[in-house]
């Protein structure tokens, strides 16, 4: 039996405003080929928003930080090539914006 692997990808995104970037993610997401199961989103008070779709094969979450004029997005799944859809398609539309997460700096 072959071990199931989990790929993830984590970022920050030097945009704010969820009403921008929520769509952009969720259409990358279908365009990679992920099932969307299941959407929920909460907005914080006086500011921040989380959200996170339930995938088929997974989760991806985006979490703003307008105080800081940043945001931060989270994919964990368990395919390879959805994941580098994803991927590829993240630094073709967000390139100058984003930072590659780091592990010591959450």
């Amino acid at each position: 039996m072959e071990e199931t692997k989990i790929y993830n990808f984590r970022f920050w995104i030097k945009l704010k405003d969820e009403k921008e970037i929520s769509p952009l993610l969720e259409k990358m997401l279908r365009e990679a080929g992920y099932g969307i199961v299941g959407f929920v989103e909460h907005h914080f008070q006086p500011q921040g928003y989380t959200c996170t779709w339930l995938l088929s094969e997974s989760h991806c979450a985006l979490h703003t930080f307008p105080e800081e004029g940043r945001s931060y997005v989270e994919l964990s799944g368990c395919s390879e090539e959805k994941s580098q859809h994803f991927i590829d398609a993240t630094f073709k539309l967000w390139k100058d914006y984003i930072r590659l997460h780091d592990q010591s700096n959450c």
